[in-house]
């Protein structure tokens, strides 16, 4: 067969849940088009019961993801980084291909990279930065210590298909949670990509999980979701933030908005959105005394 002659694979955009890369099962695709209007992928259109499916997945890994130690979920970060650079052209190509230029896709990629070592490097630090030993006045120990919330719904910024994903990602599952992504709607290419990346790296599955879609159809069904203890996002419209909010609101849902004009910057990142996704747990002991030593132990 000539080269000419040869038909080129074209590949098949899934969502990723569970560890697996199914299709939507409403069957359903939408077109992502490059700046030129030009039809360059079909991706899924996930449905409610992808939503479903992904929260129960990520409830499922939520147990052994958050009993986990630190060190050992910053080593997974840092494996998923060392994926990523590996991937770098692969992605380079899906963000030219939807209009970026070459030095724009290039620190798009190289700033996801570097956010995720970040990351890395303070899933065993953070717990002896924000944990505290309280003063009572009783014969008690009072401990704090931060832990993770459980499984959370992040909402991909309309910009920075890559970055605006693992900006979420990282401090979510760094912390101990598991989570839900719905990528960008209307480049959602690396994101899919990027969970190729993730299922060759050490995370298991459920951790992570991937949807493309329409984000006003599927927003509504992961606020109002029973079984999401948080939903994140980067600043939306006022009227779709409140929409979300009082979804939100109905089981008292944990709802952030981090400010969209920090992502490329430093203030991206930081250990303070970790602990937006940590609960704070309170631990009293009793102080023994043995008698007549007048000591405590």
């Amino acid at each position: 067969m000539s080269e000419q002659s040869r038909l080129e694979i074209w590949k098949t955009y899934k969502i990723y849940i569970g560890g697996q890369f199914p299709r939507t099962e409403s069957g359903r695709s939408y077109a992502v088009k490059n700046a030129a209007g030009k039809t360059i992928a079909n991706v899924c259109q996930s449905s409610r019961k992808d939503v479903r499916d992904a929260v129960s997945a990520a409830r499922a890994a939520w147990g052994g993801w958050s009993n986990r130690s630190g060190f050992n979920r910053g080593q997974i970060l840092y494996r998923i980084a060392e994926m990523l650079e590996g991937r770098k052209k692969q992605i380079k190509d899906e963000l030219i291909a939807q209009g970026y230029t070459s030095a724009v896709a290039t620190r798009e990629i190289n700033l996801s990279i570097d956010r995720l070592i970040y990351y890395a490097g303070w899933c065993d630090k953070y717990q002896s930065l924000f944990s505290s030993v309280n003063p009572v006045a009783s014969a008690h120990y009072n401990f704090s210590v931060p832990e993770p919330m459980g499984v959370v719904g992040l909402l991909a910024p309309q910009k920075a298909p890559l970055l605006g994903v693992i900006s979420l990602m990282a401090p979510c599952i760094a912390g101990g949670n598991t989570c839900l992504i719905l990528a960008n709607q209307e480049q959602p290419l690396a994101a899919v990509s990027f969970a190729e990346v993730l299922n060759s790296s050490d995370v298991p599955g459920g951790v992570v999980n991937i949807l493309t879609g329409y984000q006003e159809e599927l927003t509504d069904w992961i606020c109002a979701h029973l079984d999401v203890n948080a939903v994140v996002c980067y600043e939306q419209g006022e009227l779709d933030w409140q929409k979300m909010q009082e979804k939100g609101a109905s089981h008292v849902k944990r709802m952030f908005r981090w400010p969209a004009t920090q992502l490329y910057a430093q203030g991206g990142q930081s250990p303070y959105l970790i602990m937006d996704l940590q609960e704070i747990k309170t631990t009293w002991h009793p102080v023994q005394t043995i008698a007549g030593s007048g000591g405590a132990y």
